[in-house]
């Protein structure tokens, strides 16, 4: 029995492209993934990615654009954020797209005007959650924490923070950072 031609399907390919894009940017960041490592793990031709998206950059901006916490009722966005940023690497609720903003850190491309776009997004979410001066100081302040403590974990992976339990970080986290953006939910 022969297979016939493979039959197409854009919004599939358009898919896989997706979802290999945000793999890769998380695993390696914007800078070291390539077009081709992207079409590779899609199992498509480079090219439909340029047909798709136009750009590795425009890829990008829709791959971080997409992501599930943007609809995360402010009060809840820390500890949504460190749920996912502390989930182990591979699980479901680990967030590729947050992941993949940390990694773009220190690049002055426009992956990096991407990043500093959303987390100015952050940034005016969290200031809504203080009425004291200085909100988006402290919002920012709050921000840099939380993808501190993902860099410290994740990549430096220093003990005995890359050792803790993600509930005892959290529970640690959320009420320090309160002193700052008072309106955060326990949860």
């Amino acid at each position: 029995m022969t297979e016939g031609p493979r039959r197409r399907d854009a919004a599939a390919t358009r898919q896989a492209l997706l979802d290999a894009a945000t793999a890769l940017f998380a695993e390696r960041g914007y800078d070291r993934t390539t077009v081709r490592d992207i079409a590779t793990r899609a199992g498509v031709n480079q090219a439909l990615l340029f047909r798709y998206f136009g750009s590795k950059e425009a890829l990008f901006a829709e791959a971080t654009a997409g992501h599930g916490l943007r609809d995360t009722e402010p009060g809840l966005l820390v500890a949504e954020m460190l749920e996912h940023l502390l989930a182990p690497v591979g699980s479901e609720r680990r967030d590729q797209v947050l992941t993949a903003l940390l990694r773009t850190l220190g690049t002055d491309d426009e992956a990096a005007k991407i990043r500093r776009r959303l987390t100015a997004g952050y940034v005016d979410t969290l200031a809504t959650l203080t009425d004291e001066p200085h909100a988006a100081l402290r919002a920012e302040l709050v921000l840099a924490w939380v993808f501190g403590i993902s860099f410290m974990r994740g990549v430096a992976a220093t003990p005995p923070l890359a050792d803790a339990d993600p509930e005892l970080v959290r529970d640690l986290v959320l009420p320090a950072a309160r002193v700052l953006l008072e309106k955060i939910a326990s949860r």
